[in-house]
């Protein structure tokens, strides 16, 4: 089977340094195989997204040599075929709505005798959740266990704003693409489990997966766009990227001299056992 990986960001803004690593570790573990590597644009959230991000998203890709294999897709293009396997769901009379409002903790299944014919309009679709253990081989953290109904009992799969939910979209769209491989960071490791469910559930195919550390700031929380980590710097790509790769595990290449030189090989000497386990902190 011919290995096919992605890298998805969500276009909130520009990608930081952590955004990085993970696009980098995607697209070399997809060139090590010789594979393909596509770009998708997760489009979801039209309030929390910029209009800007996309085309900044890209340029940033190509300030660092990462080309990805033919058009990039936009999730908002999807939306029809969502609401197709939504239907599905329903059909399989795997979902209902939900009223609640949002709660820490495990969802307690109060709206789960709802149907959608007694309940107006805004409420959630929540998909059921059954007493199953869901497993998979991660590539960096081994075997993982997962009782969904008890980790997070029934999710979300369409918000009460009318907006489809990551977890159902990810996984059609992955699906769609014909995904083998994805590698992404470790903060999206418990939704994996939710994924593979929905995959089970929909009769979908479901990747290999690898968790990448996520890259902490000096304040110990993740990067990210919320926190307002800085865009990765494009006026120095041979330095960005070195650092990247240490923070992979792997060597920083410094006798190449060009971005693709280093890319070259970098993804020759590619070792995904190399990469730690442990989140490291950033310094810019």
């Amino acid at each position: 089977m011919e290995y096919i990986g992605r890298f998805a960001p969500s276009p909130t803004g520009p990608l930081h340094f952590g955004s990085l690593v993970v696009a980098l570790a995607s697209y070399l573990d997809a060139r090590k195989h010789n594979g393909q590597w596509l770009l998708r644009i997760e489009d979801l959230d039209p309030p929390r997204e910029s209009h800007s991000a996309p085309a900044e998203i890209m340029r940033q890709l190509t300030a660092f040599g990462l080309q990805w294999d033919g058009e990039a897709l936009f999730q908002s293009t999807r939306l029809d075929t969502y609401s197709k396997n939504l239907q599905l769901l329903q059909n399989a009379r795997l979902l209902f709505p939900c009223t609640c409002k949002r709660q820490p903790g495990p969802y307690k299944g109060a709206c789960r005798h709802k149907s959608f014919s007694d309940v107006a309009e805004p409420y959630a679709v929540r998909v059921l959740t059954k007493d199953q253990r869901i497993q998979f081989d991660d590539l960096i953290y081994g075997k993982q266990y997962s009782f969904p109904d008890q980790e997070v009992g029934d999710f979300v799969v369409r918000r009460k704003d009318g907006l489809h939910a990551y977890q159902l979209a990810v996984i059609v769209d992955d699906a769609f693409q014909g995904i083998t491989h994805v590698i992404r960071g470790s903060d999206l490791l418990d939704s994996t489990p939710r994924q593979i469910l929905l995959a089970q559930y929909l009769a979908l195919s479901v990747p290999t997966y690898g968790h990448i550390p996520v890259v902490l700031g000096k304040d110990g929380h993740k990067l990210s766009k919320q926190s307002h980590a800085m865009p990765v710097d494009t006026d120095r790509p041979l330095a960005v990227l070195r650092q990247a790769l240490q923070t992979l595990g792997q060597a920083p290449q410094r006798a190449a001299t060009t971005v693709s030189s280093l890319l070259r090989q970098a993804t020759k000497a590619w070792d995904l056992a190399r990469v730690p386990r442990e989140s490291t902190y950033y310094s810019a």
